[in-house]
């Protein structure tokens, strides 16, 4: 049995893989909920009610999907360009950063045009954070993974220090967490009195705006093509540099909307547990996706509705929410490995 490169991938196989992965990651779940004592069709019922079974849990969903899209496109614009960013968090945060030293009262502002220029300076400080590892590895060949995964930590520690520090709320009562943005900061909400607010729609927006830029503009097909094969590329006649350094520049700074987003639109104030690990699960979900910027929606909203249906679970059928980790794990390796077979075909001799 040996492995080769498919010449042309069958349509059926794109829509099959995903299928295939997150049938294969319930499967694991449900044998993981028989060890706990519990019904699995229960359990998964309890699941899909507690994410979709009612408005304020399908607006919930909704919530939690919005910076996953942002991470999401992140990681799928990088990743086909085979710029393996792994520093979603670090941008993340980036973006936070910027949004709470110019969104409380720094920029006396009008709302249309501060909450613009909010993301806008949250993701020109994404895109340099992601700009630094990319220059190291197109001048010098470092490894792109280990700096973007080390920055995660090093941004982390910066933000503590800042919270401790110069951003610290003076009326926190000691509490490690920033000032909050004044009004004209906020992002309105979709529904008077939900927690979904216009993040959403300008997550959608941006998914839309991957998508043409992929599949309609030069710079989309230079970057399928050094993604493909760089020495190709290279011989072509493009500036693979150049072209790393633009997937750089809008990664970094997707990724740093998501942070800009939730301190605008759902948390208020930055503080160390503004991102429950949202720009490492981004990645899950651009691989459910297969770095298709509208899959990613769908696949974000899949994710969302694990995470929040498992809360809801958890409380009724006394199975951990960890369930929900699991899943999301498992539909990730299986995904991998359904992305293999849609690259390549198993010859028996």
């Amino acid at each position: 049995m040996r492995l080769e490169p498919r010449v042309e991938t069958p349509f059926y196989l794109w829509i099959a893989a995903p299928i295939a992965a997150i049938a294969a990651s319930l499967v694991i779940a449900a044998l993981l909920v028989m060890w706990a004592g519990a019904e699995p069709f229960a359990v998964f019922g309890l699941v899909a009610k507690g994410a979709l079974g009612s408005q304020f849990a399908l607006l919930e969903t909704l919530t939690r999907a919005t910076p996953l899209i942002f991470t999401g496109l992140a990681a799928a614009i990088a990743f086909r360009a085979r710029l393996w960013n792994i520093g979603g968090e670090a941008q993340l945060y980036g973006g936070a950063v910027l949004a709470v030293l110019l969104g409380t009262g720094f920029l006396p502002l009008p709302a249309p045009v501060l909450v613009p220029l909010l993301f806008i300076a949250g993701a020109f400080a994404g895109a340099l954070l992601l700009l630094g590892p990319t220059m190291l590895k197109t001048r010098f060949g470092v490894d792109e993974v280990v700096t973007t995964l080390l920055l995660n930590f090093i941004i982390l520690l910066f933000v503590s220090f800042l919270l401790e520090g110069p951003l610290k709320d003076p009326m926190g009562l000691g509490w490690p967490q920033s000032r909050r943005v004044i009004e004209a900061a906020q992002l309105p909400r979709i529904i008077e009195g939900k927690r979904l607010h216009l993040g959403f729609v300008i997550a959608i927006a941006m998914a839309a705006i991957v998508w043409f830029v992929n599949a309609r503009t030069t710079h989309g097909y230079e970057m399928r093509a050094v993604g493909f094969n760089p020495k190709a590329a290279r011989f072509a006649g493009m500036k693979v540099d150049w072209v790393m350094m633009k997937v750089a520049l809008f990664s970094g700074g997707l990724a740093a909307m998501a942070g800009v987003s939730e301190v605008t639109g759902l948390k208020g104030n930055l503080t160390l547990d503004l991102s429950p690990g949202f720009g490492y699960s981004g990645i899950v979900v651009a691989m459910l996706a297969m770095l298709h910027p509208l899959g990613v929606v769908a696949a974000s909203i899949f994710v969302a509705a694990m995470f929040v249906g498992a809360d809801a679970m958890s409380r009724q059928a006394g199975v951990p929410n960890y369930i929900a980790h699991v899943m999301v794990a498992t539909a990730l390796l299986t995904m991998v490995v359904g992305m293999l077979f849609t690259r390549f075909r198993v010859h028996w001799r």
